[in-house]
């Protein structure tokens, strides 16, 4: 049973990495209906967020060809990129990720898009799934 004065884990965003912002957003934003949801660009990436819902849609584009989305696009292609979960206790949670042998990219806390504080997990330890934790 969940704490009543917390939210509980909830996915947050759900990143996907595409070629070109102009000609992604507009499936989600006039097929779909999502709404636009500025966002600032961040960790190399131009980003483009849409609501659905409670949670976000954020398309990726790369700023550079050295950042991690282009190297995700070359070596991938198009597609989800990474999900976010918001957490109660970021530290908290990084802490139980440790006592299972999850293997974290981000052995600390750090900021991320929005100016949350953020971690991300290696895909080798979340049957290959980028997860990124952030706090509510």
């Amino acid at each position: 049973m969940q704490n009543s004065t917390r939210p509980g884990t909830r996915i947050a965003h759900i990143g996907i990495a595409v070629r070109a912002l102009d000609e992604s957003v507009s499936f989600y934003r006039d097929v779909l209906g999502l709404t636009d949801a500025p966002l600032d660009d961040a960790d190399g990436a131009r980003i483009a967020g849409l609501a659905a819902g409670p949670s976000l849609v954020e398309l990726l584009e790369a700023e550079s060809p050295e950042s991690p989305i282009a190297r995700f696009v070359a070596k991938r292609g198009p597609g989800i990129h990474h999900v976010c979960f918001a957490v109660d206790d970021l530290d908290a949670t990084l802490d139980r990720c440790r006592a299972h042998g999850i293997r974290l990219i981000d052995e600390r806390p750090r900021v991320g898009a929005e100016g949350k504080r953020i971690a991300f997990l290696h895909p080798s330890s979340t049957s290959g799934v980028l997860v990124e934790l952030t706090e509510h």
